[in-house]
């Protein structure tokens, strides 16, 4: 078992070299740091403390500056634990990056859901309108509450209330794609929660080994070929352009060319 923590930043769309289209969400993962080991024999049960998310110590109070200056670094807007981990494999102020996982892993992403505010049963529950004739008066209500012999509402009972704004987990999902450079990673599918909320990425529970094929994705970068002359010999070489570079300046020669 292992985890790390990120920011959902939002979702896009990926292409494989062979056409095919794979809805991705995008993952942005600050280092982690190890704030705390637990141990069975201090704790109970074995666990990390990951952190992340930098803040400045005037958003922070003495107790988590203390806490975080354990670990020998700056105050964190996040700690979450991760249970199930081999602890002897950490150590207190190590720093966990994205390659902690890579392309294919199958992994379980937790988050909290977008909240909808109070919701009728209709839409909060899923249950069938009445009629919608105009003698019916009696179009989205709740419906019976309850027999006649209990004289008080059954516990558990689906009614109107808070919607959304819950821990979700959605299982067995596959990581497509993971940039080192920019500390992001891919996730195929979607994951709960709005835009910039904070998302713990663990090992899937259900299927801890499993693999997926990596996807060979397309690159969008450009090749350039420029001659270079070495010795008075013509040597081809091969520079990757990016391609917003090249469409800018395609619409450079083009306005010229309209002056």
């Amino acid at each position: 078992m292992k985890g790390i923590l990120g920011k959902k930043i939002g979702m896009t769309q990926v292409f494989t070299k062979e056409g095919k289209l794979i809805p991705v969400t995008v993952i942005e993962v600050e280092p982690n740091v190890v704030t705390q080991i637990k141990t069975v024999e201090k704790d109970g049960y074995d666990a990390i403390q990951l952190a992340t998310d930098t803040v400045r110590e005037s958003l922070s109070n003495k107790a988590k500056i203390g806490h975080t200056k354990k670990a020998n670094t700056t105050p964190k807007r996040f700690l979450r634990e991760i249970r199930g981990v081999n602890v002897n494999d950490y150590t207190l102020g190590q720093t966990i990056s994205v390659d902690i996982f890579e392309a294919g892993e199958i992994v379980d992403v937790t988050g909290t859901s977008k909240g909808k505010g109070f919701q009728g049963v209709i839409k909060r529950h899923n249950q069938h309108i009445g009629p919608k004739g105009h003698g019916s008066q009696y179009h989205r209500g709740v419906g019976s509450l309850g027999t006649l012999l209990p004289m008080h509402v059954l516990k558990g009972k689906k009614m109107p209330g808070q919607m959304g704004n819950v821990q979700r987990t959605v299982q067995n999902l596959e990581i497509v794609s993971i940039d080192t450079e920019n500390n992001v990673i891919l996730v195929k599918g979607n994951v709960p929660g709005p835009k910039k909320s904070l998302v713990m990425i663990r090992t899937a529970v259900k299927n801890p080994e499993g693999k997926a094929e990596k996807a060979d994705l397309i690159s969008y970068i450009e090749v350039v070929e420029t001659p270079v002359e070495e010795n008075n010999e013509v040597v081809e070489t091969v520079e990757e352009t990016p391609v917003e570079e090249v469409t800018e300046e395609v619409a450079e020669e083009q306005t010229t060319t309209e002056e």
